[in-house]
């Protein structure tokens, strides 16, 4: 799956003592591994891309064991370290070790301890005098005081943890020897507000080590990168000299199967949890373990779905108890880490048969190393190419052996979507991470952390926060003002002394320092970028609760929305802090905008697969046995409807009881629809007066208008236009209430909202009112912050993707419409019904019963007319409409 890179520098010969490291274990030194090696002894930094399980750990943390082997004497023998040394010999034995060489950034506090252990390996076979030790919120704090008064020779910690040391001035000093930063799993940091704080970070110590007589080099490595080159520039800043991209060219086999129901339902639907296929998942657990005792790792997407499938499994084998676990998120720790022990070692550690099978969520998805797991299950799509790669990287984790993943579909359409997959993964198409630009919160708390690390001259630090891809092209306008930002406050809080943090240090002429111990120990509580998902209560006027609801669902209604909430249609009244005031609403019509945020949203590379896919099923090629088994669905989609060709864009418009349903089909991703359906409703409310409701899945949009009437080609071409789409999106969604509920994180992390004391964190509630309360100052006191303009350029881009959005509507604008008239649901347009019927229906009858009902009148409409005469959609006659031209569909075939 990767491409072999030339060798720019003939490696050298290995040490005799790391030979007989890989003698010992019948291994042989991949060609990238040595090549990575060379390039570290040549002063080379760069990115190592290679799969799950190929060694990508020994090709970087081995450079510096080999550098340590040429260039130092060892202060003592080759010898293995003892198991349970004394506290005493420990003590001696720190002091004695090499100095601070190695630091090892992790994106997750749980992958430290298994990384401090691929190090000590190596090192006690070298028989190299260093201490290996981890830094992170769990690490006790005795261990943490030694660490800032010497630090060991490689550390292992987390991108918070290195800006908190960065916050201590002593930490310059303890960190001059430093050789090696490698950042692990880079691919998760890079996209991120903590990939930021990473390349801040990294600036820093590039600064510290250009007086230091040997270079710092930094490595990063990743297994699922499609822009490898922009990803190597970014982590060493834009001012490194060609960077150096060592591709693994170890041949690791991605096996991708499907588990095929017997059965394909022809009107497929989301909603299921793929338990149809739950004996067949059965089946294939039990054949894996009697093989080899192996074990299985049954990935879903959700918790919610994690928890049906680990009692589903339960039910149906209660003589598995003790032989299957469950792991996600919201589980304890140390349930976690018992889950994962027992993994380690297939669960051989404790009396019985062994581990069978874990059922888990993306809580597993990175970087530790479970040899034993034989299988990797997949419920559900996994929507993305690098999702699916990651996660059928935890099987066969070791060089040589083939990693294996079995895909469950949930519904018929998801077999389009894992052929698609296996597609990309054979051709190596991976998703591209996009960084991240400008996060001034971010910008802000790392001014205050180096002024609390010992100070700094305003012009040095202004170059060095350029060195940063984040950053290279801050203006001398941005840059003042955050400077004048964590002076004073800005305009708006100049008369609070407390937000005056940085000062110029007595003494010390133009440096800058923090502004006092009390300010420093508040800004190191509240040092980091990762802020929680919260939820809302939802009340009625009188105060009687409801119980809570995604607040990323209510934050994108406005007031006079209606939504289902515990079985009743509501009109939303207000949202004061975290409660969404509501009552009864007295129609069920109306605009309800479908937002889901719990939901894994197609990816941009897996879309492109998919409808590469479809386009083949058009033109009549079924390529392999997950689209030979869909191929009753295409071909009913194909008789009754279109399967919309490489340069359409398929609209169906049908008419029932409920009013006038207009189907249409990107085929984007929901993130993408979910913005353009807001966009779409609210531009056909412009036409006329009317209502008109949203719902979206991954393939499509539906809009529903119950007095909506027959469109043209030319009306629809102004409806899906790009010009005033900003405008229009900003005017149709609640887009001050979605940034000030944005501006919440960004005022925690640019230190406007204190979070708390360690063990006491502040409610919520209270963060919600303190970040509301500066979002209402600085928007009439201070208009121009550039903390406001983020928050509403965070809305656009994180949460409705629009730069996705305006090349998806760029896109239609160059394809011809395909506008049809069907005489019933189709198989495309099923789905978004049924969506619709959940988003907007409340009756004694249950969704799934009525979905089901619906689904077996069509199955059974196609069977018999092969779709000439027109059923019934829903319990009363479809309205009248004018007579369609002959075969019940109309397409307007146009190019602009």
């Amino acid at each position: 799956m990767t491409v072999a890179m030339p060798h720019h520098a003939e490696a050298p010969a290995l040490p005799t003592a790391v030979a007989d490291f890989f003698s010992r274990r019948g291994w042989t030194p991949f060609d990238f591994q040595r090549e990575c090696w060379s390039a570290y002894l040549d002063g080379a930094s760069g990115l190592v891309h290679a799969p799950t399980g190929v060694g990508k750990t020994l090709s970087v943390c081995l450079g510096p064991m080999i550098e340590a082997l040429h260039t130092e004497a060892l202060r003592e023998p080759h010898r293995a370290a003892p198991a349970n040394p004394s506290a005493r010999r420990r003590a001696l034995a720190r002091q004695a070790a090499e100095p601070f060489r190695l630091l090892w950034l992790t994106p997750m506090r749980a992958l430290a301890g298994d990384t401090t252990a691929s190090l000590l390996e190596p090192c006690r076979e070298l028989g190299l005098n260093w201490t290996i030790e981890q830094r992170t919120g769990d690490t006790p704090a005795t261990l943490k005081k030694k660490q800032r008064e010497r630090l060991p020779t490689a550390l292992v910690t987390t991108p918070e943890s290195l800006s908190l040391l960065l916050s201590f001035p002593e930490t310059r000093e303890a960190m001059r020897s430093l050789r090696c930063v490698v950042v692990d799993e880079w691919h998760e940091l890079i996209g991120t507000k903590r990939g930021v704080q990473t390349e801040l970070a990294l600036a820093r110590l590039r600064a510290w080590s250009a007086d230091h007589p040997y270079p710092l080099r930094t490595w990063g490595l990743s297994a699922t990168l499609g822009n490898t080159e922009q990803a190597a520039r970014v982590l060493l800043g834009p001012a490194a000299v060609a960077p150096r991209i060592v591709r693994g060219i170890v041949p690791k086999a991605v096996q991708v199967d499907t588990i095929r129901p017997a059965n394909i339902d022809r009107f497929p639907w989301s909603g299921h949890m793929g338990l149809k296929s739950l004996d067949q998942v059965l089946d294939a657990i039990e054949r894996t373990f009697a093989d080899g005792g192996g074990s299985t790792l049954l990935f879903t997407n959700t918790r919610a779905q994690a928890e049906i499938w680990f009692g589903a499994i339960f039910r149906a084998r209660p003589d598995w108890l003790g032989t299957v676990a469950i792991h996600h998120g919201s589980l304890d720790k140390k349930l976690r880490s018992k889950v994962e022990d027992l993994l380690k070692t297939g669960g051989a550690a404790r009396a019985g048969p062994g581990l069978r099978c874990v059922v888990c969520t993306s809580s597993l998805d990175l970087g530790v190393d479970f040899s034993p797991v034989a299988q990797v299950i997949q419920v559900g799509s996994p929507k993305g190419i690098a999702r699916l790669i990651q996660r059928a990287g935890r099987s066969g984790h070791r060089p040589g052996v083939a990693s294996r993943i079995l895909g469950v579909p949930t519904n018929a359409m998801e077999l389009v979507e894992f052929s698609a997959a296996r597609e990309a993964v054979a051709a190596a198409r991976v998703e591209s991470r996009i960084p991240v630009a400008r996060a001034m919160d971010v910008l802000v708390q790392h001014l205050v952390t180096i002024a609390a690390g010992g100070g700094f001259l305003e012009a040095d630090l202004a170059r060095e926060v350029r060195d940063t891809a984040a950053f290279a092209d801050l203006s001398d306008g941005q840059w003042t003002w955050a400077m004048d930002f964590v002076r004073g406050g800005g305009a708006a809080l100049h008369a609070y002394p407390e937000y005056a943090r940085i000062a110029p240090e007595r003494g010390l002429g133009p440096r800058l320092a923090v502004a006092g111990d009390r300010i420093a120990r508040r800004h190191r509580l509240n040092i980091g970028t990762i802020v929680g998902e919260q939820s809302m209560l939802v009340k009625f006027r009188s105060g009687r609760t409801l119980g809570t609801i995604e607040e990323s669902f209510i934050t994108r209604l406005q007031v006079g929305d209606r939504f289902v909430f515990a079985g009743r249609v509501l009109e939303l009244l207000r949202v004061r802090e975290m409660t969404a005031y509501a009552t009864p609403a007295r129609s069920r019509g109306g605009a309800v905008p479908r937002w889901n945020g719990g939901r894994m949203p197609l990816s941009t590379q897996l879309a492109e697969g998919v409808r590469r896919r479809l386009d083949e099923a058009r033109r009549g090629e079924y390529t392999d046995d997950d689209m030979l088994a869909v191929r009753p669905v295409l071909e009913l989609q194909s008789r009754w409807s279109v399967i919309p060709g490489p340069d359409d864009v398929l609209i169906e418009d049908i008419t029932t009881r409920d009013g006038r349903h207009w189907f249409i089909f990107p085929f984007e991703g929901r993130l993408v629809h979910e913005g353009l359906g807001a966009l779409l409703s609210y531009r056909l409310t412009r036409l006329r007066p009317r209502s008109v409701s949203a719902v979206c899945t991954d393939y499509g949009i539906e809009l529903l208008s119950p007095d909506g009437e027959d469109l043209g080609e030319a009306q629809w071409r102004d409806i899906l236009t790009t010009d005033g789409m900003l405008d229009d999106l900003l005017a149709c969604l609640n887009s001050t209430e979605l940034a000030r509920r944005q501006f919440r994180e960004i005022a925690r992390i640019a230190g406007l909202v204190n979070q708390g004391m360690p063990g006491s964190p502040r409610p919520s509630r209270q963060l919600q009112a303190s970040s509301e309360m500066f979002f209402e100052v600085l928007s009439e006191f201070d208009p121009a912050n550039l903390l406001l303009d983020q928050a509403r350029r965070e809305v656009l881009e994180s949460q409705l993707e629009i730069r996705r959005l305006c090349e998806t509507l760029e896109r239609i604008a160059r394809q011809r419409l395909v506008i049809v008239h069907p005489r019933d649901l189709t198989p495309f347009s099923f789905p978004l019904w049924a969506e619709s019927l959940r988003a907007t229906h409340v009756t004694s009858e249950s969704w799934t019963a009525r979905i089901a009902k619906m689904a077996l009148r069509l199955e059974e409409q196609a069977a018999a007319t092969r779709g000439d005469a027109r059923p019934m959609i829903g319990p009363k006659s479809p309205r009248k409409r004018p007579a369609r031209p002959k075969g019940g569909r109309r397409a307007v075939p146009s190019r602009r």
